[in-house]
């Protein structure tokens, strides 16, 4: 993924050069740095992003783009400093001010904090101008459809068509994350029918139920596959270096975030770009909880969990890919995709007790049976991760140093011991990170 840094003052390109040099692994190819009227602003790019050198340079604009749907910009308009994030916040974008009170941003945080006081996030959908931020976009229910779901089913695998088809650079080549589950499967199946080779890339546990579902699909649609066999001594080695790139001590997210890591270092060898399926479960009601749920509200609880992807899955799925210099393609989360995702009627949706109905309708006999009609298992279940990171927790923690530092300086408090492990590795890599406003944590995180 492409990296963006910069400060509303010129003369900076030391200061921006300093902040790309904590963001050069999102870019590997391309650096620069520009300088407008009133700022100076810089990039790192790889290979799949080198327009971000046209729009640097050309434009005098700083862009993270990447397909339909993931934009983080930073630009002069009208002698004032402008930045702009997605309407999901696909492309992370983070700002805050230099003790001289000018605006400063990058594309992660570990780039702004030797430079301001305090970062803050930059919402989803927002733009900040001259005056603050302002909402151009809100996520919200949309009239529903009609038709039937026969025609319902063949209008979305025509739009998710498409959708994988405008992040398609090369003709020849591709890669996909495969977990095995519906969401990944689905991508790779519509990506695979748009180039000449597919390469697929799974990992988890020797066993573990993701590796055989990959298997199968990548043999179904003929993709090239490649897997990476993980154990418990390769997850917590890798445990610094994710929550580094993370910038989360989040334990649902660091645990799905490990295999993901591994998974995307496998894919670089191959291909600089992959698709991903983050956002397939909050689009079409792929959650077990939901099925608990009063049909009236199930509207509204996908609309909150769409709301919350940006600093959870889409966070694990940018930093899992930046961290070896690629781009991860989001189809899912194309705007004609939310779209039409958000005008489908709930009940085919989850219908007879079966999560993600509709989606299933408008791939049928284009992915193994027991692939279609498998159920969701979370990206680290079926991994086989399951509980042996918060095992380990449970003998690297004491339960006087859990009650003793369980609560953060800014009053967060740590849910259990496997965070506390996980805050412990967060803290050396950003020990001067005690306003945590602009990290997310999952909602519904298990309490010790």
């Amino acid at each position: 993924m492409s990296g963006i840094a910069g400060i509303a003052k010129t003369g900076e390109k030391k200061t921006v050069g300093a902040m790309l040099d904590k963001i050069a692994h999102r870019g590997r190819t391309g650096r620069g740095i520009t300088e407008t009227a009133n700022a100076t602003l810089g990039a790192v790019w790889p290979e799949v992003q080198k327009d971000a050198a046209h729009k640097l340079q050309q434009e005098k604009a700083a862009f993270d783009s990447g397909g339909p749907g993931r934009l983080a910009a930073a630009q002069e308009i009208e002698g004032s400093l402008s930045l702009t994030r997605d309407d999901l916040g696909v492309a992370p974008l983070y700002y805050g001010f230099d003790p001289s009170g000018a605006l400063c941003f990058a594309s992660e945080v570990k780039a702004l904090i030797p430079f301001v006081r305090h970062v803050l996030e930059l919402p989803p959908g927002h733009r900040y101008e001259k005056d603050g931020l302002v909402k151009y976009f809100t996520l919200q229910k949309l009239p529903t459809v009609a038709d039937p779901p026969d025609v319902i089913a063949n209008n979305l695998k025509g739009v998710l068509s498409s959708a994988v088809g405008a992040c398609i650079t090369r003709d020849d080549v591709a890669g996909s994350w495969l977990s095995g589950g519906l969401d990944s499967s689905v991508l790779a199946a519509l990506a695979k029918k748009n180039v000449r080779k597919l390469y697929t890339f799974a990992a988890g546990f020797a066993g573990a139920p993701d590796l055989e579902y990959a298997r199968e699909v990548a043999r179904f649609i003929g993709s090239e596959h490649r897997e990476v066999i993980v154990d418990v001594a390769k997850l917590l080695d890798c445990l610094p270096s994710v929550i580094y790139h993370l910038e989360s001590f989040d334990a649902l997210l660091v645990r799905s975030s490990t295999t993901n890591y591994l998974v995307a270092k496998l894919a670089a060898d191959y291909t600089g770009e992959v698709f991903s399926g983050e956002a397939g479960d909050e689009l079409f009601a792929g959650y077990e909880y939901l099925k608990g749920l009063d049909a009236s509200v199930i509207a509204d609880e996908l609309i909150d969990i769409i709301g919350r992807l940006h600093n959870t899955a889409l966070q694990r799925v940018d930093r899992s890919a930046s961290a070896h210099g690629t781009l991860a393609h989001t189809p899912f989360t194309n705007p004609d995709v939310l779209a039409y995702a958000l005008s489908i009627p709930t009940e085919y949706k989850l219908r007879g007790g079966v999560e993600k109905w509709i989606l299933r309708e408008a791939m049928a006999g284009e992915l193994p049976e027991r692939v279609l009609r498998r159920t969701k298992a979370k990206f680290w279940e079926g991994a086989g991760v399951v509980d042996l990171l918060a095992q380990h927790a449970e003998s690297a923690v004491t339960d006087g140093d859990f009650l003793r530092e369980r609560t953060l300086p800014n009053g967060w408090v740590i849910n259990t011991k496997e965070e506390l492990m996980y805050y412990r590795i967060f803290r050396e890599h950003f020990a001067d990170a005690d306003d945590l406003n602009w990290m997310g944590r999952t909602k519904g995180a298990p309490v010790q």
